[in-house]
């Protein structure tokens, strides 16, 4: 009896746990290399340039522990040393810009989402700061448009036109996106830019084939 009562315990608190509690939302990320791109230009580019990167992250619904999310934002910002998606020789550096309006247990638990979604990425953050971060995305049929804004980091994009915007054509998806959990499609970066501090760099790239958009799903 006592060890059914147990088992029964064990599987209500399984059931229970709000670590599994599912969390959803947008999701946007922008390199300062092509993600949408052929071989003969992605390998032109590898360890030269692509080190820098901005991923958003707007939760629609859910939780992180006991903490409600929806509603809020997280950005990560983050500086590599060689071209991400590629094997790193050595740790980057990441900044993580918390939604203002979060209290103090959301802000927490927004940036153990990011940290849990960047993986290695994010093993080195070294500063947080807060600021108003807005994640507006199109209506339009094809998706592919939107703006994120985080003050010192901010993305435009717009949808590729699989024609207009090839360069050596046999593009495709060719860098993943940089965290797991995430349904995406290739994006056109109108605007990429960090101008911000804690990671001693700065940047502002336009016109890049390198932002990926859509949603994530992480439990």
């Amino acid at each position: 009896m006592n060890r059914c009562l147990l088992l029964a315990g064990l599987v209500l608190a399984l059931c229970g746990n709000p670590l599994r509690a599912e969390v959803t939302g947008r999701y946007i990320e922008a390199r300062t290399c092509d993600v949408w791109t052929g071989p003969c230009f992605a390998n032109a580019e590898m360890n030269l340039i692509g080190k820098h990167a901005v991923l958003g992250w707007q939760v629609e619904k859910g939780t992180v522990g006991a903490v409600k999310l929806d509603g809020l934002a997280v950005v990560a910002v983050v500086a590599a040393r060689d071209t991400l998606g590629l094997k790193q020789t050595g740790k980057g550096k990441a900044v993580v810009i918390v939604d203002q309006r979060a209290n103090p247990e959301q802000r927490q638990a927004l940036i153990d989402l990011a940290r849990k979604q960047g993986g290695a990425l994010l093993d080195n953050v070294v500063g947080v700061m807060s600021a108003e971060v807005k994640l507006d995305v199109c209506n339009c049929a094809e998706g592919g448009c939107a703006t994120l804004d985080a003050g010192v980091a901010r993305i435009e994009t717009r949808c590729l036109n699989t024609q207009h915007d090839k360069k050596c054509g046999n593009e495709s998806a060719f860098f993943p996106p940089l965290v797991k959990g995430v349904k995406v499609e290739p994006a056109l970066a109108v605007e990429h830019t960090f101008k911000g501090k804690g990671i001693g760099e700065t940047w502002s790239d336009a016109g890049r084939r390198g932002a990926y958009l859509g949603s994530f799903s992480v439990r």
